[in-house]
């Protein structure tokens, strides 16, 4: 607040209004504002509690294990054999995959009621707009897994389970990986439902792990289609 709206009236001090970190909508130090966000997260986030650990071990291990598995397979073929067939091996790894991010979920939940609420996000509004991501978050990830096919979601082309064609229906013609995205904005929702400083932190760290998980990913991926074409090419 700069004024009170009276003609004449001195600015009120920081000390009256609270403080003004970014010096003014006019004059916003981003990296300042940012530091501001960060500093308000860790005013309700205890980063040391255990829960809030497991949680974030739980975030990051969970695409490190099925990329290191599928990465695997496509170069040994074990899982495949192991099982007796390709497409018996990915469900095996889809079924995994699922229930550790049944884990992930549950950690995460813990992680948010441990630690305390904040009263800026405990509103009608916010709790709309929550609700609001998990539904958009939702048709992403169900819309996203109807176009793949199980074996298509659960990293199938890893284990020489290909497409005939790249696909483009929704919600692939919106954006891309929208799982990982969907999966990003139902954690979010989640968060403001719960009015949680500390789910809006775990989200962060979802978002970052998808970001690195999607570098990893879609060169290799793109590396697999490229052989399989040129092995189509030799052929005719």
């Amino acid at each position: 607040v700069k004024g009170s709206g009276v003609r004449g009236a001195e600015p009120m001090s920081s000390s009256a209004a609270g403080p003004d970190c970014c010096g003014g909508l006019g004059n916003i130090d981003f990296r300042q504002a940012d530091l501001c966000v960060m500093t308000w997260l860790l005013g309700y986030v205890d980063p040391s509690d255990s829960s809030f650990l497991v949680a974030v071990l739980t975030i990051a291990f969970n695409p490190l294990y099925w990329n290191v598995v599928a990465r695997w397979e496509h170069r040994t073929r074990k899982l495949s054999r192991a099982f007796g067939s390709p497409h018996l091996a990915c469900y095996a790894l889809g079924g995994s995959i699922v229930l550790l991010n049944l884990l992930r979920s549950y950690c995460f939940m813990q992680a948010m009621l441990r630690q305390p609420r904040a009263e800026g996000l405990d509103h009608p509004t916010a709790y709309g707009l929550g609700l609001a991501l998990l539904g958009v978050g939702i048709v992403f990830a169900l819309s996203s897994c109807f176009a793949l096919g199980f074996t298509g979601t659960f990293l199938g082309d890893y284990f020489g389970i290909l497409k005939e064609a790249r696909v483009t229906t929704f919600p692939f013609n919106i954006l891309d990986n929208p799982m990982y995205w969907g999966s990003t904005a139902n954690y979010l929702g989640c968060a403001i439902v719960h009015a949680s400083p500390t789910g809006l932190l775990l989200t962060v760290v979802v978002a970052l792990t998808y970001v690195v998980a999607v570098l990893y990913e879609e060169p290799f991926t793109t590396e697999i289609y490229r052989q399989k074409a040129c092995r189509q090419r030799r052929r005719s």
